[in-house]
């Protein structure tokens, strides 16, 4: 039997879709645990080139043989929201500035998208948690 490979850590870093270099934040993050950051890059815009320019939260698990494994996690649901309503950031006062509107249907697709991350127990709590989220950052839901 060959060696144990033993966890030596976890990164949890967020990097663009399908455009991921070695620079910061992903660099920075890897090089203390010398992982091959190279490698880290192509595999990670290879499986992440159909998502191009959407945020993604990896969680990149090395191991004491320097190799790694990554989990690509649902993209936040700010930016699921914003890419929904069209518009390019949240209101800085939501209560006040409404910045766009999304439909219940839209909510409930991205609830959906997300369900696996979020900690919620079933789909409509999913649905709630989008819906506050989209509220905090001046987006209205509508219907």
């Amino acid at each position: 039997m060959g060696k144990q490979r033993q966890v030596t850590a976890q990164i949890k870093v967020q990097v663009t879709g399908g455009q991921a270099t070695p620079a910061p934040p992903v660099g920075t993050a890897l090089g203390p645990h010398g992982v091959n950051i190279g490698q880290f890059v192509s595999q990670f815009n290879e499986k992440t080139r159909d998502m191009m320019g959407i945020t993604i939260p990896v969680v990149i698990t090395v191991y004491n043989d320097r190799s790694f494994e990554f989990i690509l996690k649902s993209p936040p649901a700010a930016v699921l929201l914003k890419k929904a309503a069209g518009v390019a950031k949240g209101s800085g006062s939501p209560l006040k500035n409404k910045v766009g509107t999304v439909t219940g249907a839209q909510v409930e697709a991205i609830a959906k998208q997300k369900y696996e991350d979020l900690n919620a127990s079933s789909l409509e709590q999913a649905r709630k948690m989008i819906a506050g989220t989209a509220r905090s950052m001046g987006i209205e839901v509508i219907g």
